[in-house]
């Protein structure tokens, strides 16, 4: 029995990892593709989007190839979570050609790739590839990992620096893992931006791994896919900061909070009100949907920092609730605080 390859996309939440495989998955060429999502929230939204792609045939429901894990960072559940879906997954090993998996943003990828040296999995699936997903706007602007010329520096001066963040040991364990590196947010930034985020880089991932720009997503199946990495059989080479540790801590405050609103909203003025919010409030990510007045169609918000992006994915079907549903990820968040913001009340 053949082998299906894996691959493993990992970057920071908003990095814009569910647009590449949602436009993956609309232009598969004629691919076969399953994805499991890493889902971090109390709702779906990142396997709601990707099953809204519209791409499965008439006789197949999108639900059956996109599987969502909620129960936590993926790397930290790989036996309670992970193995029983993969195991699914394998007995369909004829009808997929290949398996996506979208982590989390929290998500370590070598914890997730070793269990593909589990028995149980390691005969009928390998890791094709690791593919990072980085904001390339973030890293221009200094956020993140801070300002590029002065993490360079301390790089240059100590190879093992004592004071670093888990969110710059996650980065990096992120770059070191990958077989290459996707540069997002290009469209925002200036031509010499992007040559100077590609520089530092090409010069922090290891020797071969390539640095590529991707705006909105649109990349060749071709480039993304077939790499024949086995990356579970090269995991040695794969330098981590937590390589000689049983597992990984995250930060205790980290949550999110689900709001559910029977109200319809004018994006323009949502937008508003909920970049004031991540002014006032710690807020990593917002992502969900919006119902908007006298629209049929559902509009689908994302937001990383100041930064929203939206649009609208398809109508609201005659047996749903036209509601607006958004899940906010941060630390020490206060639902009724976020409830009123979003609302007006507050």
């Amino acid at each position: 029995m053949h082998k299906i390859p894996v691959t493993v996309v990992t970057g920071f939440l908003g990095s814009g990892k569910t647009t590449l495989v949602r436009h993956l998955l609309q232009n598969n060429q004629g691919r076969r593709i399953a994805v499991l999502v890493n889902e971090f929230g109390e709702v779906g939204i990142d396997g709601e989007i990707l099953k809204s792609c519209q791409v499965c045939d008439e006789d197949e429901t999108p639900d059956a190839n996109i599987l969502e894990l909620a129960n936590g960072c993926l790397c930290c559940t790989v036996q309670e979570e992970f193995l029983p879906t993969m195991q699914t997954l394998l007995k369909r090993r004829e009808d997929i050609d290949c398996i996506v998996i979208e982590t989390s943003g929290l998500a370590l990828p070598k914890p997730l790739v070793q269990a593909f040296r589990w028995p149980e999995i390691r005969t009928g699936a390998t890791v094709d590839g690791v593919v990072t997903v980085v904001d390339g706007n973030a890293l221009a602007n200094g956020q993140i990992v801070g300002d590029l010329e002065a993490l360079e520096a301390q790089r240059q001066a100590d190879d093992s620096l004592d004071h670093e963040t888990p969110i710059e040991e996650l980065f990096e364990d992120q770059l070191a893992c990958a077989d290459m590196v996707l540069i997002t947010k290009t469209d925002v930034m200036s031509e010499d931006n992007r040559l100077k985020v590609q520089r530092w880089l090409q010069q922090t991932v290891p020797t071969g791994v390539k640095v590529v720009p991707c705006q909105q997503g649109e990349i060749s199946p071709d480039i993304l896919l077939g790499f024949n990495a086995a990356v579970e059989d090269d995991l040695d080479s794969r330098h981590s900061h937590h390589d000689h540790e049983e597992e990984h801590e995250h930060d205790d405050h980290l949550g999110s909070v689900y709001v559910e609103l029977d109200k319809a909203f004018e994006p323009a003025v949502l937008v508003k009100r909920l970049q004031s919010l991540v002014q006032q409030q710690e807020i990593y990510r917002i992502k969900g949907f919006v119902s908007v007045p006298n629209k049929a169609m559902r509009l689908v918000l994302q937001g990383v920092g100041q930064r929203f992006d939206h649009f609208y994915d398809r109508p609201w079907q005659p047996d749903e609730s036209r509601q607006t549903r958004l899940v906010v990820i941060g630390s020490d968040l206060d639902k009724e605080i976020v409830t009123q913001a979003m609302a007006g009340t507050a």
